[in-house]
């Protein structure tokens, strides 16, 4: 069975239960999210991902 999971929902899980425990970190959880978001879609865009 193979099992195919995307990076972006993953990240987007993570980030939401994180500003559920520490909402105090709201503003750097979202820059981090977009920052990834920012270079993996760059790099997809590419093709070197």
């Amino acid at each position: 069975m193979n099992v195919h999971l995307s990076l972006t929902p993953v990240i987007s899980l993570i980030a939401g239960i994180l500003i559920l425990v520490v909402p105090s970190l709201l503003n750097y959880i979202v820059a981090i999210y977009l920052i990834i978001i920012g270079v993996v879609g760059l790099l997809g865009a590419t093709g070197h991902l």
